[in-house]
């Protein structure tokens, strides 16, 4: 117990980092990846490490029948079930969409399925490829100068590295806001305003940094290697016209099983925002941010459902009377609204503006039969099937009437 005041104030505020599985340092991406498995797994990790290759000589499917079913057991601790579940995750969906749109399967072998089932159930994660595969728990250090890499890959070469790196950086430009929200939470039980002026200035800078972080797309991202060959590995079998009756899982369950596609909506630090800052979206906008919410660590979630539960932030500030508070919380909801239009423009250059001139390349024939046919089934459509910029924009849209009136 801390010493001095009543004692147990310290040891007893509800938010602590490390309860959700939530890094100092790293926020919510896994801090040290494992990048090898015990060697009794070397069949995955053989597979893992050849994606791009086999996917593209279309050997992938071959050599995923070939391989030994394995079992789960000897896997220890989180670090070696995370990097089993982006090692399954990945080769599921380069198995899935190796014949592209067309040539899709119904089954996943109960060789992959099963172990899959497995490792996702024991650590509360969904089947599939989710952002807590692709981005929080792929990435590794090339040297100790720090330069970063992924640990496994799709087709995509430096443009997928860099998608996928990309948001690592917006993740780690939002560690100093989600200690914010510790602080501010914890300022406004104590209602201590000059603490909680000061966790909203960390806020609003965090969200300023992550806005610069996702810039860096630009520079390594070429929109036409997004929509044409990332964006098919990250869809899903739920609200896709491409799979539409999901993906029987063999020997887990007789009925075709459907989940979502990869979404950055599945990442918890935007989430947490809303959360804090009392943000309210449409009822459509809301279901399918909630429905994001089972792709998540459980432990993630569960930090998210904490600040929901926390005394409200707003009603704090609105009855403090202050009005330094209420420009700096105001300060946060404007950040949280540029990096939304922000994204907004992202997305419209490498799914909108690429979907156009995609559709322009195949009608004048310009693009030759060696290029792969674009993805048309989610053509309007996010990875994880929500109709994109309709929804990007309702979620900005009520992110700006968050604001506190003058």
């Amino acid at each position: 117990m801390e010493s001095g005041g009543d004692g147990t104030e310290e040891t007893l505020l509800p938010l602590e980092l490390s309860r959700f599985q939530l890094s100092e340092e790293f926020g919510f991406l896994l801090p040290r990846p494992l990048t090898e498995l015990p060697a009794a797994y070397a069949p995955w990790m053989e597979i893992a490490q050849d994606l791009p290759q086999l996917i593209s000589s279309r050997q992938l499917r071959s050599r995923v029948q070939q391989m030994p079913q394995l079992s789960t057991w000897q896997l220890r601790g989180q670090e070696e079930l995370h990097l089993a579940h982006l090692l399954l995750s990945f080769i599921t969906m380069g198995y899935l969409w190796q014949e592209g749109e067309e040539g899709t399967v119904k089954v996943l072998p109960q060789n992959l399925a099963v172990p899959f089932w497995e490792v996702s159930q024991t650590l509360g994660l969904p089947p599939i490829l989710s952002h807590a595969d692709f981005v929080l728990a792929n990435w590794r250090r090339k040297n100790p100068n720090g330069n970063l890499d992924t640990i496994i890959s799709l087709p995509g070469g430096e443009s997928l590295r860099g998608f996928i790196l990309v948001t690592f950086l917006v993740e780690k430009a939002a560690v100093p806001g989600i200690k914010a929200i510790v602080q501010a939470i914890h300022a406004t039980l104590q209602q201590d305003e000059e603490s909680l002026h000061e966790a909203l200035q960390q806020l609003a800078e965090a969200l300023g940094e992550m806005r610069q972080a996702l810039a860096q797309m630009h520079a390594h991202v070429d929109p036409a290697v997004f929509y044409a060959v990332i964006r098919i590995f990250l869809s899903g079998w739920k609200d896709n016209p491409a799979m539409p009756e999901g993906l029987i899982y063999e020997g887990v369950a007789e009925e075709p099983l459907e989940y979502s596609g990869g979404s950055a909506a599945q990442s918890s630090v935007l989430h947490a925002f809303d959360e804090l800052l009392g943000i309210r979206h449409s009822q459509h906008s809301s279901a399918f941010l909630q429905r994001m919410r089972d792709y998540m660590p459980p432990a993630h979630r569960a930090f998210v459902e904490e600040i929901h539960r926390a005394p409200s932030l707003r009603h704090f500030v609105l009855s403090s009377g202050s009005l330094r508070l209420r420009t700096a919380f105001n300060r946060c909801v404007l950040a949280l609204v540029d990096f939304r239009s922000y994204h907004i423009t992202i997305v419209t250059k490498y799914i909108t503006v690429a979907a156009a001139k995609a559709k322009q390349a195949e009608q004048g024939d310009r693009a030759g039969p060696t290029t792969a046919k674009p993805p048309s089934a989610l053509e309007a459509k996010g990875t994880g099937g929500s109709h994109i910029s309709i929804f990007l924009k309702s979620i900005r849209d009520s992110t700006r009437a968050g604001l506190i009136p003058a």
